[in-house]
């Protein structure tokens, strides 16, 4: 870790599993409750808002009442102690639409596929917090229209901050993917493109993903595990 100042790390459903939000791709997740071209396309909200209004304010609701777990407490700590250090930088990028990491403490995170907590008018396109329901078309506190959505990327569409994470990517000495299944793309390419730009690479997860064969070195187990290990070895030997 000698030679290592910027990381970056992605991490996806199999770090907020642990703290009792379904994923989408289990047994059991929320794709086999709902098809995804009727809650998570701008189509199916075209078709049928109502629908995708209340499975997003039952999501939301849910969320609140989870807590981060031991994985999402030590990427915090490692966010804390690593930006502190002189020309030192640390990103974590997550498909998740929870807040567990902030509420853990992470200060430098980027959620590219939207947050749950958040709210977006279709009027004024702009952003506002939200944690209240939405199915009951509520105005929007910019503009008063009555024109919001969830403020979270829906397929088809283009997930947020692409030219930022990509301009830490190609600064990455070190980057990490926790808990994703390496399905979906453009997070799927981020090892590929760390890899060919010369940056360390390592795979924490539950079981190999998709995109295992790119990774440098890859440990399985629960991320509640695994992760702690890993930033105390990081802050010890760095």
């Amino acid at each position: 870790m000698d030679n290592v100042r910027n990381i970056v790390i992605l991490t996806g459903a199999g770090i907020s599993a642990e703290s009792g939000i379904d994923t989408f791709r289990s047994d059991g997740g929320l794709w086999e409750q709902h098809r995804i071209e009727d809650v998570a396309t701008p189509e199916g909200f075209a078709r049928d808002p109502d629908l995708v209004l209340r499975f997003y304010d039952m999501r939301r609701e849910a969320v609140l009442t989870k807590q981060p777990n031991p994985a999402h407490d030590a990427l915090a700590r490692l966010d804390r102690e690593w930006s502190a250090r002189p020309n030192h930088n640390l990103l974590i990028v997550t498909q998740n639409v929870d807040d567990l990491h902030e509420r853990a403490g992470a200060a430098h995170v980027h959620h590219m596929h939207g947050e749950l907590r958040s709210a977006l008018c279709t009027a004024c396109m702009k952003r506002s917090p939200w944690d209240a329901p939405m199915s009951d078309r509520p105005a929007c506190p910019q503009c008063g229209v009555n024109a919001l959505r969830p403020d979270v990327v829906w397929f088809g569409e283009m997930p947020y901050h692409m030219d930022r994470i990509y301009g830490f990517l190609r600064r990455a000495d070190l980057f990490v993917s926790i808990g994703t299944s390496g399905a979906v793309y453009p997070a799927a390419g981020f090892v590929r493109d760390a890899r060919e730009l010369g940056a360390q690479t390592l795979e924490l997860n539950l079981e190999r993903s998709e995109g295992s064969a790119w990774f440098g070195e890859s440990r399985l187990g629960p991320a509640s595990k695994l992760v702690p290990q890993w930033v105390d070895e990081v802050l010890r030997v760095s």
